[in-house]
């Protein structure tokens, strides 16, 4: 018996048309992997210009500034208020602080050794503490600073010499009994006694010797 043609016919049809989705399918997976493979690639290279450029944001500078930037200027988790100007030297006149209360003489503070010292009642990080609860935790700072000066003979010279910043403290800084403006430097001379808030000691600025000195010069005006 001959097989019926038109049945043939729709077998070889189904039979192409099977073909043809299994050859659709493999060309759409195909195309998902590829896509896949793509995106993965587009997301590795965003991920990694994201480091970079997180990497570029918290890089540090190590820039000369000539003072530390307040958000890393602490000490024992203490954010500190001042930071020494470019002209800040050590001086070489070991200055003197002659402490009294009343009659009562004190313990001398030597404030040579160092190119600035901050006064106030957080031991934390002050170089002198005064308990007194008028002064502030952070009051005032003695400051050397390398300034420009004219010498006797009409020559200009530069010296080391002592000033006091008042940090904004709420009952003041006082030098020989006049209250100072806050957050600006006053020069002090020898002898000069000074008063924070309404401390009753008093500090007297002193020097080793009492001749007038000149060895503060300093020929190099870079340093």
């Amino acid at each position: 018996r001959r097989p019926d043609s038109s049945r043939e016919e729709r077998i070889d049809r189904n039979s192409d048309d099977k073909r043809g989705e299994r050859r659709e399918r493999r060309l759409d997976t195909s195309r998902d992997v590829s896509h896949f493979e793509e995106d993965t690639e587009t997301s590795r290279v965003s991920t990694e210009q994201t480091q970079e450029a997180t990497k570029e944001k918290v890089e540090p500078n190590f820039a000369l500034s000539g003072k530390l930037a307040a958000e890393t200027n602490t000490l024992n988790n203490v954010l500190i208020k001042y930071s020494e100007p470019r002209e800040a030297r050590v001086p070489k006149t070991r200055w003197r602080l002659y402490q009294f209360k009343g009659d009562e003489v004190l313990d001398t503070l030597y404030i040579h050794r160092q190119s600035a010292y901050l006064v106030g009642r957080d031991r934390k990080v002050v170089d002198f503490p005064i308990d007194n609860p008028s002064c502030s935790k952070q009051h005032a700072v003695f400051q050397y600073r390398l300034m420009d000066y004219v010498k006797e003979d009409g020559r200009k010279g530069r010296k080391v010499k002592p000033y006091i910043i008042d940090l904004g403290s709420t009952n003041g800084t006082y030098v020989n009994n006049q209250r100072i403006d806050s957050t600006r430097y006053v020069e002090l001379k020898e002898k000069d006694m000074i008063k924070f808030g309404f401390s009753t000691r008093e500090y007297v600025l002193l020097h080793e010797n009492s001749r007038d000195s000149d060895d503060e010069g300093d020929s190099n005006p870079d340093m």
